[in-house]
This record gives structure tokens, sequence and C-alpha cells, in this order.
């Protein structure tokens, strides 16, 4: 039986620009700079840049990024399964204890609702359309929702040794559906 949450139901969004957020922000992190610098600059990029957005493009920025939240996870399930592991419980704890180690930009009730998404994306559902079944996404939940494919991201990265195979692996899907 199909669910409303099936992925093919889901408005794909823009995922270029958020795939372009969580690679400034891989970068960022892995700069030869200290951390506040690479951090007011961050902030100050993405600010200007989500200001911006128009409101149907932080609603296509949003869907986008869920669909790298589901296309990582989906990468994530096949490379677990691969070696007899559930791609939720490697994750999902690595993921809560990372967000509960971030307060002062990830608010701690805001995190059963990131853990929902990436369960959500690693059960083969759409986490954009589940998430919107509790109504439109909060200003709270704009941080998490970015720290979540952010670190969905790094952990792929430190699978693969390749600082740069998360972003790679999408921008070739990307490619790869506009030859198509």
């Amino acid at each position: 039986m199909s669910s409303p949450c099936d992925p093919e139901h889901a408005p794909v969004g823009d995922v270029g620009a958020a795939l372009m957020m969580v690679d400034s922000r891989l970068r960022a992190i892995h700069a030869d700079r200290t951390e506040t610098e690479t951090d007011a600059e961050q902030q100050q990029l993405t600010g200007q840049f989500a200001a911006s957005l128009g409101p149907d493009e932080v609603d296509d920025m949003l869907d986008g990024a869920c669909t790298l939240i589901y296309m990582f996870m989906q990468w994530l399930r096949m490379a677990y399964e691969d070696h007899d592991k559930d791609v939720i419980e490697c994750v999902v704890p690595n993921l809560v204890a990372t967000l509960r180690m971030m307060p002062k930009s990830i608010r701690p009730e805001t995190i059963p609702t990131m853990a929902g998404l990436v369960v959500a994306a690693g059960t083969g559902l759409s986490p954009g359309l589940w998430r919107k079944q509790y109504g439109y996404w909060t200003k709270d939940e704009m941080n998490p929702l970015e720290a979540t494919a952010f670190l969905l991201a790094e952990h792929i990265n430190r699978i693969t040794d390749d600082r740069e195979f998360a972003t790679r692996m999408i921008a070739d899907a990307l490619s790869r559906a506009d030859e198509g």
C-alpha cells in the first residue's frame, strides 16, 4: 500500500542550493582558519543568501534539504546493509548526540524532529512529507535542518575517507538528472 509520505509524492526542491549550503559548511569546517572566523564568515554568507530568498525559494530550499537528507540516508542504508548493519541504529544515536552538543544553535525540542526526519528517510519515506504532516516548518527548525544534512554528509565523508564524497555524489546525481 502506498503511503502519502512516499518520495514519489514529494517535491524535490532546490537541491542545488541546499547542497551549496552543506558544501559551504563542510569546506568551512575543514578550512585552515580559526573556528570563530569560520563561523562568523559562514553566518554572514548564510544570512545574506537567506535574506535574498523569497517565500517560494525558501520552501524550495527546505524541500531540497529534505531531498539531500533522503539521498544521504539511502546511500548510508545501502552502505550499512552491505555490512549487515542497520542504518537507523548506526546513524540516529550519533546524530542525536552530536545535535545535543550544539545547544547554541540547536534547540533541544527540535532534536526529535530531526531524528524523525532521518528515521523517515532511512525507512524509505520522504522526510519533507513526513515533517509536513505536523504543520509548516518553524524558524527554530532551520538550523537543525541544515545541521542534519551537514552531519549526514560528514558521516558519509568519514566512512569513505573523502572530504568531498557526499557533495560529489549529489552533484553527479544532479548532472545525470539534467542529462536525462
